[in-house]
């Protein structure tokens, strides 16, 4: 017939295969049918804090990389408790996650709220870690952490934190025991208003993330006094920890990790997981992280061995909580 083209089939077969591995590729990427309308990421947090901003980049990553919109809803008040149980709540298909830090080891430990938050979600994938930094107003007469807790001691010194019950509450109450010192504790709705706080002379000092900060840092409108974790952050290396100040052991590190709610099914928390641990460890992502004062995950992890992961920091907030007898109202 005319205009007819006819190719061998082996011809045929070579110019199918970069299709044929495209859409295998594609299948292995997400299960079938996943997903067919936006998927909404709760963030326990206002917008601009550190939480906030890894979790919309990591949004618009799943945007791109599955052509389905990905949205960030945040959902404050009471320490993070509001979007946790909006969280735990929600359907399991895979189409509402749950953006939370370390304080959801804390809501559960204190009991606050009606069910076993171990029980209640399903870790997907650890996002990236940031260590906690001491700042204050710069007009403050301190230069360390005991000079902090010696002046204290004529003048009650007010902090900053994302909300009763949180990491940084419990840190800095910690701390207060440790240096022998008086702290005033001033529950705000998330990390960015705490920075507020101190901008506008509020309070004296926030325990915060680099991420939030940094602009405030380097333009002279916040102190930097100590890093609160257990080493050095790369990108502020005169800044010494607290336990080089005299308190070892001290810390105070904030992890930012993906949960569903319990029940979702296995192959979208594997394709969830893929893909967020994949991009969070990719070089270009963990240079970034770095150069903002985040630590990048160590590793992959699967979901059995990140839940595995969490039930073990659990239990030493747990331990945390009981020796620190800090009433939670």
């Amino acid at each position: 017939m005319a205009g007819q083209v006819r190719f061998p089939g082996k011809l045929i077969a070579a110019a199918l295969l970069p299709v044929l591995a495209v859409t295998a590729a594609l299948a292995q990427d997400r299960p079938a049918g996943y997903p067919l309308r936006p998927i909404r990421i709760i963030v326990s947090s206002v917008p601009g804090g550190g939480l906030d901003m890894i979790s919309r980049t990591v949004a618009q990553m799943l945007t791109d990389r599955w052509g389905q919109t990905v949205v960030v809803d945040n959902r404050t008040g009471g320490g993070t408790i509001v979007a946790t149980e909006i969280s735990a709540r929600a359907a399991p298909d895979g189409y509402t996650l749950f953006a939370g830090t370390d304080t959801l080891n804390i809501v559960g430990a204190t009991r606050r709220v009606p069910f076993d938050v171990r029980k209640a979600f399903d870790p997907v994938v650890p996002m990236t870690q940031q260590p906690y930094i001491l700042m204050t107003q710069p007009g403050l007469p301190v230069k360390n952490i005991r000079e902090l807790a010696a002046y204290s001691l004529s003048q009650p010194l007010s902090y900053g934190s994302s909300g009763v019950g949180t990491a940084g509450h419990l840190g800095m109450e910690q701390l207060a025991v440790l240096a022998k010192a008086k702290f005033v504790h001033v529950p705000y709705k998330g990390g960015a208003a705490s920075m507020l706080g101190v901008l506008g002379g509020e309070i004296h000092m926030y325990p915060g993330v680099l991420l939030s900060a940094a602009s405030a840092i380097k333009t002279g409108k916040m102190r930097t006094l100590a890093a609160m974790g257990l080493k050095r952050i790369p990108v502020l290396p005169d800044l010494p920890t607290v336990a080089e100040q005299g308190f070892p052991g001290f810390k105070i590190v904030n992890s930012y990790s993906l949960y569903a709610p319990a029940g979702t099914p296995k192959p979208i928390l594997l394709a969830l997981s893929r893909a967020v641990g994949e991009f969070m460890a990719s070089p270009k992502m963990s240079q970034k992280l770095i150069s903002e004062g985040s630590h990048p995950p160590d590793g992959a992890m699967t979901p059995d061995e990140f839940r595995a992961y969490t039930l073990r920091e659990y239990a030493e907030v747990e331990r945390q909580v009981k020796n620190l007898d800090v009433k939670i109202y």
